[in-house]
This record gives structure tokens, C-alpha cells and sequence, in this order.
């Protein structure tokens, strides 16, 4: 796998920041799936640091994951 470099982290945060601003600006499902990419990138990015254990790693994925799930099955109107 490729390893991601300081501007994809750097991508990520402002992916981050930009779904938090989407949510507050009623962007729901847009905001959550921004937000759940980037975690996803910056956990992916960690994954090999000797810095975080196995479960730190594996429940930042898996809440990124779930994050996903329920921006994928929220309703239209939201």
C-alpha cells in the first residue's frame, strides 16, 4: 500500500473541517461522509506507527466505517 505523506494528512483535516462545516450548514449526509473519509485516511496513515496498539487502530476504522454506514442510510430530507 502506498504510504499517505504530510499534504494527504494535511487533505484529510481540511476533509475533516469541511464536513464539520458542511453539518453546520445542514449538509447532514455530505458532512458525515467527509468526516468519515478522513478518518479513515489519517487512521490508515497511523496504521503502521508502533505509536497505537491493535484496538486503537482497528476502533478508529471500524467508527469510521460505522460513520459511513449511517451517512449512506440516512433519509433524503436530511
Amino acid at each position: 500500500m502506498r504510504e499517505i505523506n504530510s499534504l494527504g494528512l494535511r487533505l484529510a483535516y481540511l476533509l475533516i473541517a469541511a464536513g464539520f462545516l458542511g453539518g453546520v450548514f445542514s449538509f447532514v449526509r455530505l458532512g458525515s461522509i467527509a468526516i468519515a473519509i478522513g478518518m479513515a485516511i489519517i487512521t490508515l496513515a497511523h496504521w503502521q506507527s508502533a505509536k497505537s496498539g491493535k484496538v486503537e487502530r482497528y476502533l478508529a476504522l471500524s467508527i469510521a466505517l460505522a460513520l459511513l454506514a449511517v451517512a449512506i442510510s440516512l433519509p433524503r430530507g436530511l
